[in-house]
């Protein structure tokens, strides 16, 4: 295993219902499968590196996230093409997932950027970009 890889990413959640729902059919588009489940959580995996899901315990639900604040502000995934950026950005609008910079779209984050940007039910900020070809 290279030294450096990233293992697992782990995000804890206000609805982990509502999480398994937003981000089971993402990230199996995306090519992870469940890797792991249990009462209060669950992992999806792809290659050596998963994510995984928590449920946030009550007594820390009382201050809501956000991503302008110290912590975790997006995360990017890797698409294989410019149209799959688009196929994903269809779906996304059928599952009436907030699309995050619309009139900016494909290049929100630059000339050199396509990509289409989104919420999760937590409204953490997702990216999907394609490669720059």
């Amino acid at each position: 295993m290279p030294e450096g890889l990233l293992h697992h990413v782990e995000l804890y959640v206000s609805d982990l219902e509502k999480s398994k729902d937003f981000w089971g059919w993402f990230l199996i588009e995306l090519g992870y499968d469940l890797f792991q489940q249990w009462e209060s959580g669950v992992s999806w995996k792809l290659g050596d590196t998963y994510l995984v899901f928590v449920q946030t315990e009550n007594k820390y639900l009382d201050v809501p996230y956000h991503r302008c604040r110290t912590g975790l502000n997006h995360l990017a995934f890797h698409a294989s093409s410019r149209v799959r950026v688009g196929e994903l950005k269809k779906m996304l609008e059928k599952r009436d997932v907030p699309i995050l910079y619309e009139k900016d779209y494909p290049y929100a984050g630059g000339n050199d950027h396509y990509a289409v940007y989104f919420e999760d039910p937590d409204r953490i900020k997702v990216e999907v970009v394609a490669p720059n070809t």
